[in-house]
């Protein structure tokens, strides 16, 4: 068997077996000070498959970080067939502030494939997709519910990308949500350069939540081995085999008020079940909120003030 090259970043090698943290420098924080998005290199003694694993797209959302650091601590060089190349704090800025977004509002994951003489979103994103996407061939990025919103443990893959359903469905969360490629996000570039890329979702922003935690552990671990990176004889397999939604929809605010749920994430629901209701704030009046099909609770608002139009219950359709 031939020796197996070192993998190289930022001019530095690191050799077969070994592992090594590096700091991507992105840019200069006003008062002088440097900042860089970290990536942890995992270079397996054998060859295989090259995988990277991302979270904190959005600065708010730290399930992922805790998913990745769990990851990290069970996966050794000595042992790993293939790279892994763990990104999970993409968005630094955010990250330090517990904003969803970079400094100028921007959404990172709106801006990929991103350019290095555009904006500090635009900047980030391209070196992401240059030092980590073009050199991996499987990507996992790690979400949760934006602001004031609640995920169910769920994958988001588009239906119609083979080899990434078949790893959404040895991942193992417990839905299966089909998803269209956005421009500007990581999974759409990802997807026009031929590489697949699960979407996890699980848990809200800026808390941990130890369920969505424990199946993405499970679901990456389970998508390593698959791939042959590692033995995996202790990884856990999926408890339940997922619900297939078939499509998804948001129900919104008929009005105005004090949302209150009814119904627990993660429930099966019929169509015109109650969901919850929107009380005023004096006792007067109250308004139902169904659900528009048969199919599963899979997220919902967190934030009990609501407005007219607002995205209160997500059902997914199976």
């Amino acid at each position: 068997m031939s020796r197996r090259e070192p993998f190289e970043v930022l001019g530095q090698a690191v050799a077969p077996g070994r592992t090594q943290r590096f700091e991507l420098p992105v840019s200069r924080l006003p008062s002088g000070a440097e900042i860089g998005v970290p990536l942890v290199v995992v270079h397996g003694r054998e060859r295989g498959p090259t995988v990277w694993l991302s979270s904190a797209v959005h600065g708010d959302e730290v399930n992922g970080v805790e998913v990745i650091r769990r990851v990290l601590a069970r996966v050794t060089a000595r042992e790993l067939r293939g790279t892994l190349l763990a990104v999970p704090i993409l968005n630094v800025y955010g990250f330090a502030e517990g904003s969803r977004y970079l400094p100028d509002r921007r959404d990172l994951n709106r801006s990929f494939p991103g350019s290095p003489r555009g904006s500090l979103a635009a900047r980030l994103a391209h070196l992401f997709v240059e030092q980590v996407l073009d050199r991996s061939d499987v990507g996992i990025d790690l979400h949760t519910g934006g602001t004031h919103r609640c995920n169910v443990p769920q994958v988001r893959v588009a239906f119609d990308d083979e080899r990434a359903l078949a790893l959404a469905h040895v991942f193992g969360a417990p839905v299966l949500v089909p998803s269209s490629l956005r421009d500007g996000s990581l999974r759409a570039t990802a997807a026009k350069r031929g590489k697949p890329c699960l979407l996890f979702e699980g848990g809200e922003a800026n808390r941990f939540d130890r369920e969505a935690i424990e199946v993405a552990e499970g679901g990456v671990l389970r998508v390593l081995r698959e791939l042959g990176m590692i033995a995996g004889e202790d990884v856990p397999e999926a408890d339940l085999r997922p619900f297939l939604a078939r499509s998804s929809r948001w129900v919104r605010a008929g009005r105005a008020g004090l949302f209150h749920l009814d119904v627990a994430p993660g429930s099966a629901v019929r169509k015109d079940a109650p969901l919850g209701r929107i009380e005023d704030a004096f006792g007067g009046r109250s308004l139902a909120v169904r659900s528009p099909c048969d199919g599963l609770v899979v997220g919902s608002a967190t934030n009990p003030v609501v407005y007219r139009g607002d995205a209160i219950v997500h059902v997914a359709e199976g």
